[in-house]
């Protein structure tokens, strides 16, 4: 009997942790739900941080990176999920990686995670991204395949959304592909600043409160009357 006693000491602790887990967990759901219907960030974040730690998934741990990625945490978003390139990522994974990478000036780490995105669902949203990418990392070559892919397949009610202003807007995704368009020309070759203008006037046409094509405008005309000053 003596013998048995620590056998049933150690039985009732390990029963007595796993309600405890148990009930922790029922408290942390509900709490999570709570603060779901509150629509309080925070304590949502506070609720899955506490039930990954509890009962970790993989599930939970995107979710997680998710909410910090649509909080402009992006740092907190990739130190949940990290940065490196994993088959076995989930969609919603990928997407928080490509976006935060972005967000955070990493354009070749970006590129990488928002190409995995398209080998699973290509689409014009996607290769928009990509495009942009490819010209911030010199790829032009392959801008130039993304940018007509673009144009080619972009419908009417399909918006990109710009944030350089205060306040945020959209265009038609066919404008947005048309400055990327010009932009990808002048990059190719500096001389060809009539050709990239026409672009953003393409783009402008579509969209005259396009800001940034407008931006983008005024900045190679600027860049053309100086050259022809210095050509006086």
């Amino acid at each position: 009997m003596k013998k048995l006693a620590p056998i049933l000491i150690v039985l009732l602790s390990i029963n007595l942790n796993a309600q405890s887990k148990s009930e922790l967990q029922k408290h942390f759901e509900a709490y999570y739900q709570e603060m779901r219907l509150q629509a309080d960030v925070s304590g949502v974040i506070s609720a899955l941080t506490h039930l990954n730690v509890i009962a970790p998934s993989k599930e939970r741990r995107d979710t997680l990176a998710y909410i910090y990625m649509n909080n402009n945490q992006h740092l907190q978003a990739l130190n949940t999920i990290g940065i490196e390139k994993n088959p076995e990522d989930s969609d919603l994974a990928v997407q928080v990686k490509a976006v935060s990478l972005k967000s955070i000036n990493q354009p070749q780490r970006a590129l990488e995670q928002f190409k995995v995105l398209y080998e699973r669902n290509p689409n014009p949203f996607l290769a928009y991204e990509i495009a942009d990418l490819q010209i911030q990392t010199g790829d032009t070559d392959g801008a130039a395949i993304n940018i007509e892919y673009g144009l080619a397949n972009s419908q009417d009610d399909m918006k990109h959304a710009f944030f350089e202003r205060q306040q945020p807007y959209e265009v038609s995704l066919k404008a947005a592909f048309l400055h990327l368009k010009g932009l990808l020309v002048f990059n190719q070759d500096k001389n060809n600043i009539e050709q990239a203008i026409g672009f953003m006037d393409e783009a402008l046409k579509l969209e005259p409160s396009f800001n940034l094509a407008s931006l983008s405008k005024q900045a190679l005309e600027s860049r053309k009357n100086e050259g022809e000053t210095e050509g006086n």
